[in-house]
This record gives C-alpha cells, structure tokens and sequence, in this order.
C-alpha cells in the first residue's frame, strides 16, 4: 500500500491539481505544513489527507517529517507542484507489485510559464520519489538535500510533470526566498562571495544554459529561464557578501 507523502506552505495555486492526479494511486495522504496563511490545509483536508502543522527546519528536515508519519510500506515524496501522470501512477502501481527494486528514481518533465521546458538542462533530470518506508531518510541539509539509502535504486520510465513556475510573477515572488536560503547554505560552507561568483560565473551560467544547452530552442521562456537563473546566482552571492560583511562588522 502507498503513503503519498508532502511538504507545503502557502499552495493553495497549485495543491489541488497535484492532488486530484493521485486519487485512485494513493491509499493515504500525509502533508507537513508549516503553519499556511492561505488555503493549504483546507484543500489538503478535502481530499482526505492527514495535516500535520510543524515550524520550517529546512528541507532534509521537513520531508524526514512526513516519512515518520506515513503508515503505508511504499512512500511517494512529491512536492506541491509536481503532478503525477496517468502513465506514471500505473508505472508505480507495477514496481510495487512486480519491482526489483525498493527505491526508484522518477523523471521530471519542467513546464515553466505555462509551456514544457526541452532544453536548458531544466528537463530529463531524475530525482528518488519512491520508495519503501524502511529504505532510507533524506539528508538534513537545509536545501539541496538528497535520499541516503543503501539499497540499489531502480528508475522508472514515466515522468513528473512539475510545474516550476506558473509565471513571470511566481518566479519573483520565490525568487527572494529562494536566493536568502543559497545565500546562507554557501556562508555556511564559508564560501567566497568575490568578483568571479558575482560577475563572472552568472554570465558563464547563462552561456551554458542559452547556448551550449540550447535554451534558446525553448523561446522566449528559455531566454527568460537562462536569464533568470544568472541573475539569482549574482544576487545569491551578493546577500553572501552582505551576510559577510554584517558577520565582520559584529565580530571586528
């Protein structure tokens, strides 16, 4: 049997697509919530699933949250935005019953801005998802964390549709949060925040993802992408050098 296992705050844009494509695959749903000031749990609750309220302690944290909670042998960890195919929940259904394997890699279809990402390196990528309960726990880094396991990983063939950005606005609304958490990952790491990382690296990510992967195949939402992804990393750098200098100002 399967636990569908997610972390939210604040999704109620997106929430119920991701949950109507799981009826009919999930036999429980299991959300961690940290405390929405919208319509998240609502929602969460009218599709039959167990809402749990615990403060943000970072991502690793967080989904090692709802795996203590889902009660089913199969775990499938899914964001709310990642929306489960047709295809892929008969996929999940098969392994579960006939499978060699007791975790598995899914890959991931982007759609940014309303349109399917090809090129850019945003698509083809394969993240774990599911796996069986006793199998392993994520790691607890505060963002880029990833599923420790000593079993052998399968990967299926079927995708996730996940729907990075609904548009221009979503992607600045997150993009402050999102570029505040690099930027403390990295002052953590005591990573250098100089002329290069600021500068140099930005206009050498957007070259590799314009040109050399071939975002510009993707239209004006691959420009947009590539753009955008040079720009957090400058500003992720800058905050890491604010952050630097408010740290030496105290400690000096």
């Amino acid at each position: 049997m399967l636990s569908v296992g997610l972390i939210t705050f604040n999704e109620e844009l997106r929430l119920g697509r991701t949950l109507k494509a799981i009826e009919g695959l999930a036999d429980e749903i299991v959300v961690v919530d940290s405390f929405s000031s919208d319509k998240t749990v609502e929602i969460a609750e009218s599709f039959g699933a167990k809402v749990y309220q615990i403060p943000w302690p970072g991502y690793g944290k967080q989904k090692n949250n709802v795996i203590e909670r889902c009660t089913k042998d199969w775990i499938l960890l899914i964001d709310a935005d990642e929306v489960v195919t047709p295809e892929l929940a008969n996929e999940i259904k098969e392994v579960m019953a006939h499978g060699d394997n007791y975790v598995y890699k899914i890959p991931f279809n982007s759609v940014c801005f309303g349109k399917r990402i090809r090129f850019g390196g945003w698509s083809g990528s394969s993240r774990v998802r599911l796996f069986k309960k006793t199998s392993g726990h994520y790691s607890l880094d505060e963002v880029h964390e990833q599923f420790l396991t000593g079993d052998e990983i399968g990967e299926l063939k079927n995708r996730i549709d996940h729907y990075t950005y609904e548009d221009y606005a979503d992607y600045l609304h997150k993009f402050n949060r999102y570029t505040s958490e690099g930027a403390n990952v990295a002052f953590k790491k005591n990573k250098s925040a100089g002329f290069f990382n600021i500068v140099l690296n930005p206009i050498f990510k957007f070259l590799r993802m314009y040109i050399f992967r071939l975002g510009f195949l993707d239209g004006v939402e691959g420009l947009a992408l590539s753009t955008f992804s040079a720009l957090y990393t400058s500003v992720k750098y800058l905050k890491l050098r604010e952050m630097k200098k408010k740290d030496y100002d105290i400690n000096s």
